[in-house]
């Protein structure tokens, strides 16, 4: 049995993310933003990992409902 996490293609497969919202567009055209809701984004789970120009940061829920980014 191994231990080591899912790499990044296991994860990206294994997990099926609704469509984002569009993004806003502002009274003068330009469209905003993506808007992502977070409890979509974390599927659930309280920790989330993402790959980044090859660095893995975990995004992670806290009990009193706060998320943390770190590296």
């Amino acid at each position: 049995m191994s231990t080591r996490p899912p790499t990044s293609a296991s994860i990206a497969t294994s997990a099926t993310l609704p469509a984002p919202s569009p993004a806003p567009t502002t009274a003068t055209g330009c469209v905003g933003p993506l808007r992502v809701d977070s409890a979509a984004l974390m599927g659930g789970q309280r920790v989330l990992e993402i790959v980044h120009l090859g660095e893995v940061y975990r995004l992670q829920t806290t009990r009193f409902g706060k998320l943390i980014l770190t590296k």
